[in-house]
């Protein structure tokens, strides 16, 4: 046995503590819902120092205090409860896909160790392999949600800390949705009450475009026709921080080359990241080059969505341009391309995307996505993630586990020290990351 690796305690699913009448009824999936049917889980976790000394801390209170508290949580996210189910026909070809919430085994809750301390996980320099461990459902496709669990708790116990991963069925929801659970079973721990009064109920209740669901039939007869599994390349993965200082003086670098004040702080950081990365990788002048921005549509719509719809609200947006444009050309004209990129879209082009999807559905693939010549930025710095807390104070960082991550990829959290700083998680080939780092402007900036 290796004592290095993580090691499996016990698992137990965990039902919502009451069921209520709307379970019995199956939970649709929209079409940004249904996209996400071939790509993984969302993975994200957070480190803990066990309170001091750490020898008194009790890891079997932690544990029953979290099964009940994700028990009382399902409650009002009912549909992490089940499981996906699926109605075929062969002619015409047709393939349905929604959430069985009558037949609800549960959410998976796993007890883990691990023979590392804390300082393990965060002083190498890259972010170790064994971190993937920390979560479920690993290289797992949203598909495989009839058989998994559509959402799972790993606790994984440190020698002097503790990591608590979650993983969700990204055909579920979205990034915004996740931390919305996360946040809401934060909550519930820290009030350790009976009813608790949550104070961002979700919303539950399908948004489907005018004219289409709450029934939506894929073209296909049969999963293997449309799930594409991924394997990532050899990748290094790190965080680099950048601080609120240094973000500020990105944002005003980028205003004041084009001669604007309307350019974004996560904007000229996106344009930064996009024009270093395209640095390093030595394209040719002519090659087309995209930054992509997961955006979240639900003020976009009009009327606009709650910001607590649970479910996918999401598409990615795409500045582009050549590599010799984009590297001929400043910080603010790159961060203007994103910036009109965000802009424009809106209602109109918000529908008009899924109306073209509805009659032409697809599937998004991880391998799609994953483009050489380009940068995808991906999670947001706006979600409260260190406000998850779970009896062990403020989380000592965040990590993700193995899913969405190929060359190019970079994933935006606040930094812990809050006030406007960010924490840039960047997956790269081993000789771009080191390029990467030998690049003056880009180390320079986080100074």
């Amino acid at each position: 046995m290796n004592p290095k690796a993580v090691q499996h305690i016990s698992e137990c699913l965990i039902k919502p503590q009451r069921i209520l009448q709307e379970t019995m009824h199956p939970w649709y999936l929209t079409p940004w819902d249904l996209l996400m049917l071939s790509v993984h889980y969302i993975q994200k976790g957070l480190l803990f120092a066990k309170p001091t000394p750490y020898q008194d801390f009790n890891i079997m209170d932690l544990l029953e205090k979290l099964k009940h508290s994700i028990a009382l949580t399902l409650v009002h996210f009912y549909p992490l409860s089940g499981r996906l189910a699926s109605s075929k026909t062969e002619d015409p070809a047709s393939y349905v896909v929604y959430v069985d919430c009558s037949n609800s085994p549960g959410a998976r809750f796993v007890y883990a160790t691990l023979d590392m301390t804390v300082s393990d996980i965060l002083s190498p320099t890259y972010v170790p392999l064994v971190v993937q461990s920390f979560f479920d459902h690993d290289k797992a496709l949203n598909h495989d949600g009839h058989v998994r669990s559509l959402v799972t708790i790993q606790v994984t116990e440190l020698v002097d800390g503790v990591f608590i991963g979650c993983s969700m069925n990204h055909a579920m929801g979205d990034g915004a949705s996740f931390w919305h659970f996360l946040n809401t079973l934060s909550e519930i721990f820290q009030a350790q009450g009976g009813d608790v009064q949550i104070s961002r109920p979700p919303v539950l209740e399908r948004w489907f475009p005018d004219g289409c669901g709450p029934i939506i039939s894929l073209p296909f007869t049969h999963h293997d026709q449309f799930l594409c599994p991924f394997e990532a390349p050899l990748l290094r993965e790190r965080i680099f921080h950048f601080s609120s200082e240094s973000i500020t003086k990105l944002k005003a670098k980028a205003n004041a080359e084009y001669n604007t004040n309307k350019i974004s702080s996560f904007q000229s950081l996106s344009a930064f990241m996009w024009r270093c990365i395209i640095r390093i990788r030595h394209l040719p002048h002519d090659q087309i080059t995209s930054c992509r921005l997961a955006c979240n549509n639900r003020s976009r719509l009009n009327p606009p969505l709650s910001p607590n719809y649970f479910g996918n609200c999401i598409n990615a947006l795409r500045a582009s341009t050549t590599a010799g444009e984009l590297l001929e050309h400043n910080l603010g004209w790159a961060a203007w391309l994103v910036h009109e990129a965000v802009v424009n879209q809106g209602d109109q082009e918000i529908r008009e995307r899924l109306d073209s999807w509805i009659k032409s559905p697809s599937l998004y693939h991880i391998g799609q996505m994953f483009d050489p010549y380009s940068v995808m930025m991906g999670s947001s710095p706006r979600f409260n993630k260190y406000g998850c807390e779970f009896g062990m104070g403020k989380a000592l960082t965040l990590r993700s586990g193995y899913a969405h991550k190929f060359s190019g990829k970079v994933s935006a959290y606040p930094g812990r020290e809050g006030g406007g700083s960010v924490d840039l998680e960047v997956c790269l080939p081993p000789d771009s990351m080191i390029a990467l780092e030998s690049d003056e402007e880009f180390m320079d900036a986080m100074a």
